[in-house]
């Protein structure tokens, strides 16, 4: 593969834009597969390859300058498929301003989007079609153009992405060259992305072809995907963490993609499609795990697979790695073919992540946000510690800002794959922003002497007590998740009448689990339960960080699409309780 470098990373990869990118990537990888579409399997899916999708992008692009839409700002909704990706990359090659909401939102907010982004257009799948049409007979919206991915034929006020297609195709065989002779400006905004949160609170984030490119760049550095790899993708493709490392850097490399049908399906299409690279969020990689070791346990193999990875890592020392084979059973149950699966979004439990990596499979987490196009820092694939977060990308800057003595302090970062900025909000950019241009992640960290990262949370969660000391909840409730009787938890500070606050926990016990190993138990002896596992986590502890008030409950907690808690709406409804 062109630009390989001796550890097989593409170390020498070069383009300014993702136009310049998606030609390189079809000059070498044309007649590749890019997707597989529309089967259960690799044997009975259709395979749309480099050359097919450049024609679909080109063709499409094409017509949507043909309707007037050239630098307009044009939203895509829907579960991740192939019309998403292609109506992605024909915007923002050279039609306009490309702006991926979150499908999970209601139709209000919706709507309250599109009109902050000021759309002229929409592309969605037909889960939309009501939303769709309440805002268009509303007429609150500028959009000119409802384009549906699944209509086969445009009707009088609804069009048609596959018939829009083929016009491009006749415009651009008659002679249209107007999209494939595009010029792309590189440093002006060309995605507008939504933080998560309210549409009062969220914010519109602005980023160009230079900060998505200096980010690919970057992660191609670091991990080994290539054009014999196949990538599942299952994360929410507006959130730029699933768009950057599961779609754009896939292409880029010459990748496969095939889209899930949703978690309950991840198994058999990890076999089907002999799925090798996974993106993923730490619950669920929790999950597989937890999964794995039950299914150990339930064979009587514990023991057996703990001498297998001691006899391993032995073996690994002196460079012999026979993961594969001694853990072949394992591996089978995961499809028998993934070798690197990437967590980013939350911290993955390090007992988890060395547990994956000793039956050998390779787990890294990432670290970024959407304001970074995402990627922050990474695990490259033969520079770990567990715990961490990894090492800062190449082009990167990052420094920590008014270190406590332990050299805890917000992480700030400056370099090309930095926003342009908040759209429309001045407040916003001067407070995430310093005098000369680092911006603030609003998370906190310490960079120990090798350049490895450890977050310790996000500095708006902090729990900071009358005494002056501060308090993690991430710390605590890995600690608490760690336990079987615990789904998820989320540790806060419940204000108290004289002005300090007392470390809780609100806490999802595993009702399956319980169950299973002791029968039914009412709700106060699952609290009494738990709570006896929550003081022996305390002794672990210093006093300050005690979790003195605990809250059970088989309710799941509400979350991101992205499947991070929402502390502020379960804050609101503790204290509406206590009231």
């Amino acid at each position: 593969m062109k630009g390989k470098n001796k550890m097989g990373l593409n170390s020498e990869m070069k383009f300014n834009n993702l136009k310049e990118m998606l030609k390189q990537s079809v000059e070498e990888h044309g007649d590749r597969p890019a997707f597989y579409l529309d089967g259960t399997s690799l044997e009975n899916s259709k395979i749309m390859t480099y050359n097919e999708l450049k024609k679909n992008i080109d063709y499409l692009g094409t017509a949507l300058i043909e309707m007037g839409l050239k630098n307009k700002r044009i939203a895509i909704i829907s579960e991740n498929r192939y019309e998403w990706e292609i109506a992605y990359l024909a915007i923002v090659c050279g039609a306009g301003v490309v702006v991926p909401l979150d499908k999970a939102l209601p139709e209000n907010e919706i709507e309250s989007l599109i009109v902050r982004a000021e759309v002229e257009a929409i592309f969605y799948s037909a889960k939309y079609n009501e939303a769709m049409s309440n805002i268009q007979k509303k007429g609150n919206t500028k959009i000119k153009y409802f384009i549906s991915m699944d209509l086969e034929k445009s009707d009088f006020n609804k069009y048609s992405q596959k018939e829009i297609i083929k016009k491009g195709k006749e415009l651009l065989e008659g002679g249209n060259t107007e999209f494939v002779d595009s010029e792309i400006n590189n440093e002006t905004m060309s995605i507008m992305l939504f933080t998560s949160g309210t549409t009062n609170m969220s914010k519109a984030v602005m980023l160009s072809h230079k900060n998505i490119c200096t980010n690919i760049l970057d992660i191609t550095k670091c991990f080994d995907v290539n054009c014999q790899d196949r990538m599942l993708s299952f994360l929410p493709l507006h959130h730029t963490f699933e768009c950057t490392v599961g779609f754009l850097y896939p292409i880029s490399v010459g990748c496969s993609i095939t889209f899930s049908k949703g978690v309950r399906h991840l198994g058999e299409e990890m076999k089907n499609f002999k799925i090798t690279v996974m993106i993923s969020v730490p619950v669920m990689m929790e999950k597989i795990y937890e999964k794995i070791i039950k299914g150990i346990e339930k064979k009587g193999k514990l023991e057996t697979v703990k001498r297998g990875i001691k006899i391993s890592n032995a073996l690994q020392k002196v460079g012999i790695d026979v993961r594969k084979k001694l853990f072949k059973e394992i591996h089978e149950n995961l499809g028998g073919s993934l070798r690197i699966a990437v967590a980013g979004g939350a911290a993955l439990d390090p007992k988890v992540q060395k547990g994956f990596n000793d039956l050998g499979i390779n787990v890294s987490q990432g670290y970024g946000l959407t304001e970074t196009s995402p990627v922050i820092s990474a695990e490259y694939m033969k520079k770990r510690k567990l715990g961490s977060i990894g090492k800062k990308m190449p082009s990167i800057e990052v420094k920590i800002d008014e270190p406590d003595a332990e050299g805890v302090g917000e992480i700030l970062v400056k370099g090309d794959s930095v926003m342009l900025g908040y759209y429309d909000n001045d407040e916003a950019n001067a407070e995430s922003f310093t005098e000369d241009g680092w911006f603030r992640t609003g998370d906190l960290a310490k960079i120990d002497k090798d350049g490895y990262i450890y977050i310790s949370g996000r500095k708006k969660f902090v729990i900071v007590l009358k005494n002056g000391k501060n308090v993690y909840p991430e710390e605590i409730e890995s600690l608490i998740n760690k336990s079987e009787l615990v789904i998820e938890s989320m540790v806060y500070g419940m204000p108290e009448d004289d002005g300090d606050v007392t470390i809780s926990a609100k806490v999802v016990y595993n009702k399956d689990y319980i169950k299973e190993k002791y029968g039914e138990m009412e709700e106060k002896d699952i609290h009494a339960m738990i709570w006896k596992e929550i003081k022996e986590i305390n002794r672990t502890m210093p006093k300050y960080k005690y979790v003195k008030n605990l809250i059970v409950t088989d309710e799941e907690m509400v979350k991101t699409t992205t499947l991070k808690i929402k502390r502020k709406v379960e804050m609101e409804k503790i204290l509406q309780k206590k009231q």
